[in-house]
Formats: structure tokens, sequence, C-alpha cells
């Protein structure tokens, strides 16, 4: 694990009760992975499931998190990112409250201050969702 649930808020601008990320477990040049367990009381639980908007934002800040990571390296402030556009969002299952997710995004173009990422969730091993995200960052 990179950075903790402790300490997760330094990397991305989102705070509680929206962050949906506890841990950075991975980070690199091309794709970084995160962790969320999910809560019941996380504002995206309805009916004991974590629904399908918590699903997108957990991608579109495990993207933050790697930007948020390297502009620390870099001794730079956090930059703010916008989701641009989604594509071929599919959702195999929803997950559960307690469940762990394990979130991936690999870095598939970057121009300027466009970057288009595919994701995945994962639980218990198996794929929960997918989506190709085009996030546009601002700078500071």
């Amino acid at each position: 694990m990179i950075v903790s649930k402790e300490n997760i808020e330094s990397l991305i601008p989102q705070r509680p009760p929206f962050v949906m990320i506890d841990n950075l477990t991975a980070s690199g040049e091309k794709s970084t992975s995160t962790s969320l367990q999910v809560r019941p009381d996380n504002i995206f639980v309805e009916d004991g499931k974590f629904r399908e908007p918590g699903l997108l934002e957990n991608i579109a800040q495990t993207a933050a998190a790697r930007v948020g990571w390297i502009s620390q390296s870099l001794n730079q402030p956090v930059p703010v990112g916008y989701i641009g556009a989604v594509k071929n969002f599919e959702i195999l299952n929803l997950p559960s409250v307690d469940d762990m997710l394990e979130t991936e995004i690999t870095i598939a173009n970057e121009i300027f201050d466009v970057t288009v990422v595919n994701g995945t969730i994962k639980c218990k091993g198996l794929v929960v969702a997918k989506c190709e995200m085009k996030i546009f960052i601002t700078k500071t």
C-alpha cells in the first residue's frame, strides 16, 4: 500500500462524504490501483448495494489519485479533474455492503490536459464494472 485511508484525501480534491477510495495500492507510469471497502453509510449505497454513480466515481477518483500522487512527488499542488465523457460503461454486478473493491485504471491516451483511462473494478477477483473515461485536468 502506497497511501492509506488516513492520508488518501491528500491526493484527491473530494472530501467526505464524497470520497470513494480508501487506499492507493499501486501507481506507475501507465496504471494506478486503489481499494475501497463498501460501507453501509456510503452515500451511494441503496438497498445494501453500491450503486452505479459510486462505481463511476470510484474509477474517477482512482484516476485522480494517480495525478495527485504524481503532483505530490513533484512538490506541486494537486489539480482538480472533471469527467468529460464515459464510454462503454458496463456493470456486471453491483457490489454489496462490506465488499472490498479493487480498482485499476490504465492510461489509454494523454494529450495536454485530457486523459483517457480504462477503468476496471473487481470484487472477490471478479470484474463488477468497467468503462472508458475521459478526464479533463485543470491547471492550478
